[in-house]
């Protein structure tokens, strides 16, 4: 696979994009989820940059989580904003994260990412649950760098 493109169909990524707009849906938190082929540098500190680099860390109660996943690296990280992680339990990120390793390595990167939004979607919820007058911040698009 040497395309970021070709890693989803056009309907696996609206299905993708559907889960992050139901995921949302209860809660004020924002759900991203970005792709790219490569990356050079470590995948934290490029998730990190890219974490900036969508204005995810300009939401209002810090709730933004975002799934990067670098395609030929065969890697990815989650991570959430200050106001997420100051909340949710210390192993909630690698459980997350050992849901999703489960159907990546089945080739099954839909369904990963899908759970991976929902149970992101089910703490956001919990923590930062959906207010009168909550706008959603950021797009549900997946981004591609």
């Amino acid at each position: 696979m040497s395309k970021v493109e070709d890693f989803l169909t056009q309907k696996e990524e609206q299905e993708i994009v559907e889960a992050i707009r139901l995921a949302e849906k209860n809660t004020s938190g924002e759900i991203r989820v970005h792709l790219e082929k490569t990356t050079s540098m470590d995948a934290y500190d490029r998730a990190m940059e890219v974490f900036h680099d969508l204005k995810m860390d300009e939401t209002q109660l810090k709730n933004g989580v975002l799934i990067y996943v670098a395609i030929e690296d065969r890697t990815f990280v989650i991570c959430g904003d200050q106001g997420i992680n100051d909340i949710v339990l210390n192993d909630f990120w690698d459980c997350t994260k050992e849901i999703m390793v489960a159907h990546f390595k089945n080739g099954n990167f839909k369904q990963g990412l899908i759970d991976g939004i929902d149970r992101a979607g089910e703490q956001l919820k919990k923590h930062f649950p959906y207010q009168e007058g909550d706008v959603n911040e950021l797009s549900n698009e997946i981004s591609k760098g």
